[in-house]
């Protein structure tokens, strides 16, 4: 995977550091923050010979962005961010779908939107915001579901997106059922890095067998 990718997942496990509490990073938080999806998106770029490849990094850095944003602007503007990297690879997996599914990949991909709007939609309404976080998991629930039912290694880019999927409830059940408890501070940033490398791994390894 060479020495960019370590020190990219270096970067992004070492986060969970300031996301559990336990250093004080200061106003270099959010270079800190940004910098594992960052050196991914370097990454894949070094990597990409073709369409595919630049969408993976387009879809990278976007999500970088986003983590930069979260911490600079808030969650609007650093979900806007997020929700335009979900629709670059939304592309990538529509352009890479699988020609043949089982009926419970098909099933498990049909409901991974829907879900996803759905719960979300459910965390966030005691604070009303509802119809905010379903507008946003619309563009994480499609992205998912299109990398479950793509071409790309389902237990690494399929996982991936699960696991993207996943933080991202955690971040939304802060305003509901998990208000004031500490498990969405402990998992949130773990399941989002490894979700990132997983699905920059995955789709670069895949892309480069076809080369």
């Amino acid at each position: 995977m060479g020495w960019l990718f370590g020190a990219a997942v270096v970067a992004g496990a070492s986060y969970c550091l300031e996301a559990w509490g336990l250093v004080e990073p200061g106003a270099w938080g959010p270079v800190w923050k940004t910098s594992g999806v960052a050196l991914l998106a370097i990454w894949a770029a070094t990597r990409a010979r073709g369409t595919d490849g630049w969408l993976l990094t387009g879809a990278l850095a976007l999500g970088a962005l986003g983590d930069l944003l979260l911490e600079t602007h808030g969650l609007v503007v650093g979900g806007a961010a997020s929700a335009a990297g979900h629709l670059v690879a939304c592309v990538l997996y529509w352009r890479n779908r699988r020609e043949a599914l089982t009926p419970s990949q098909r099933a498990f991909g049909w409901l991974l939107a829907p879900a996803t709007i759905g719960i979300a939609a459910l965390f966030a309404a005691p604070t009303g915001g509802a119809v905010q976080a379903g507008a946003y998991s619309a563009f994480l629930g499609v992205m998912a579901a299109l990398a479950w039912t793509s071409r790309f290694p389902r237990y690494r880019v399929g996982l991936g997106a699960v696991l993207f999927v996943a933080s991202d409830l955690l971040i939304f059940s802060r305003f509901g059922p998990l208000e004031g408890s500490a498990i969405p501070s402990l998992l949130i940033w773990p399941t989002y890095f490894a979700a990132q490398a997983l699905i920059a791994w995955g789709v670069s390894q895949a892309l480069s067998t076809d080369q």
